[in-house]
């Protein structure tokens, strides 16, 4: 995932015992490796793909896929191996040298009316962010397993997620099961870095794939473990990228001789006033119900605050205390902008005629692009500055009263008691890119994380349970003949 999904998984770990839930999270697995055995409709071989499922993330996890420059057919060519194993055809396509898609069918079968429902697609990327040696206790490529964990760049975003889409495809194909839908895996390139090579390349120039595609599941939600409770979160949006390079002038000259005002003081200036600038509360809806969802699992004042979120943020105080001790949960309630890079003179005696700065604003999937830019400008207020759009996405909702979350509801109380809450996501996946098109989108990883699980996510330390793997294996498998079978 682009971003930090951990900017929405952050709002539940407030005030919760980290030790005393971690130790309760793998009695929730055992209860969840017994409650989903005897639900009706899985076969005992989905056990197998399961256990597959630890060694075949290892080995993923070894593939160097980090982006820049991506090099997916690496991943695409493992992928392929595995699906060769299994009998499944497949076809894939680079969108630029080197930038390797895959996709393979499960077909369904026309019901009286001649017609198959719409179809499914598990979605995944195959790129992972760069991880940096120096901070990680093993090799971010090694694919380790230690302590009960698989270690490495890519296990939690979204490798491992790939690997359980990927096993219970397998073991869908292999139940025999007849599908009234079409099921696709579908693993794609570039999503780190936007997804034009990726899933948007595919949209643009491979649109057959996704004739009478109706649901993707994707990244960008999960189970949450506090105490005994589970949660299923399931994104349903995402606050929309904004990324923006400004572009400031001025007389150049020597270091030596200091000028009033020079193209870096014009841009400091002007950064320093985006800086200080607090964009006006706006509580959306799905906003609005997802605090509300999450109300019952906080601790002390942010019970009530959580459950009536639009009050709470009137009072200065607290919308104060949101946004130091939970800044990924006060992101959802505001457009903000960071300052990410800064790019000046070549030498350090020269002052140079124009400097950069890059800003990753957010805005909120109600906001007018144009308008925020336009305010923006005012805020800036130098004539001297100019403002370039680098990427933007439009904004798209994906309806909750569908079958497909009825039957992640379904699937989710079977397993864990859980209610499912949608969710809203600070920062952006592929799903973007179906949403434009209306196809029902949502972030589902059939994993359950305790608190502190996700940090490694474009952290240090990335890693993945080999029980939550494997159970997530089979909770997607049963999802699958639920929706699908």
């Amino acid at each position: 995932m682009e971003t930090c999904a951990s900017s929405l998984l952050v709002i539940f770990s407030i005030g919760l015992d980290m030790k005393r839930k971690s130790g309760l999270f793998f009695s929730s697995v055992i209860v969840l490796a017994v409650s989903l055995g005897v639900m009706q409709g899985i076969r005992a071989d989905v056990t197998t793909f399961a256990e597959e499922a630890v060694p075949r993330l290892s080995q993923y996890l070894k593939i160097d896929t980090v982006n820049p420059p991506g090099n997916e057919y690496r991943g695409v060519a493992y992928l392929s191996k595995l699906l060769d194993d299994a009998g499944i055809a497949y076809e894939s396509a680079e969108s630029a040298k080197g930038r390797g898609n895959l996709w393979a069918r499960l077909e369904g079968t026309p019901g009286r009316d001649g017609k198959k429902k719409p179809a499914l697609v598990l979605l995944h990327h195959i790129d992972v962010v760069p991880a940096n040696l120096k901070f990680w206790t093993v090799d971010p490529l090694s694919g380790d397993i230690a302590d009960g964990y698989i270690y490495g760049r890519g296990a939690i975003d979204t490798k491992g997620l790939g690997i359980a889409h990927l096993q219970a495809f397998l073991a869908l194909a292999d139940s025999g099961i007849t599908l009234n839908r079409d099921v696709l895996f579908v693993a794609t390139a570039d999503e780190e870095a936007g997804g034009f090579f990726g899933a948007g390349w595919l949209i643009e120039n491979r649109s057959e794939i996704f004739a009478n595609v109706g649901y993707v599941l994707n990244e960008g939600g999960s189970g949450r473990s506090f105490g005994t409770d589970v949660a299923v979160m399931v994104e349903v949006t995402q606050k929309v990228p904004l990324w923006l390079r400004l572009t400031a002038l001025g007389k150049p000259g020597h270091g030596s001789a200091p000028q009033m005002q020079t193209s870096v003081t014009r841009l400091i200036r002007g950064l320093k006033r985006v800086s200080e600038t607090e964009f006006p509360v706006n509580v959306i809806a799905p906003v609005a119900q997802m605090f509300e969802g999450m109300a019952p699992y906080q601790s002390g004042a942010d019970r009530s605050n959580f459950a009536d979120i639009s009050k709470a943020v009137e009072n200065p105080n607290y919308l104060l205390s949101l946004k130091l001790n939970n800044p990924g949960g006060h992101a959802l309630l505001r457009n903000t902008c960071s300052i990410t890079t800064l790019e000046g003179s070549s030498k350090i005696n020269v002052v140079p005629a124009q400097v950069h700065a890059e800003l990753d604003c957010r805005l909120l999937p109600d906001q007018d692009p144009e308008a925020f830019l336009a305010d923006l400008n005012n805020i800036i207020n130098d004539k001297q500055i100019t403002i370039e759009r680098i990427m933007s996405f439009t904004p798209a909702i994906s309806r909750t009263d569908t079958p497909l979350y009825r039957a992640i509801a379904k699937v989710s109380e079977q397993a864990f008691g859980a209610p499912v809450i949608p969710t809203v996501a600070g920062g952006f996946t592929d799903s973007h890119f179906f949403r434009d098109l209306g196809i029902t989108s949502y972030g589902y990883s059939p994993f359950v994380f305790a608190p502190g699980e996700f940090s490694g996510v474009h952290g240090n330390d990335e890693r993945l349970g080999e029980e939550n793997l494997k159970q997530g294996v089979r909770t997607l498998y049963q999802l699958l003949v639920d929706f699908a079978g």
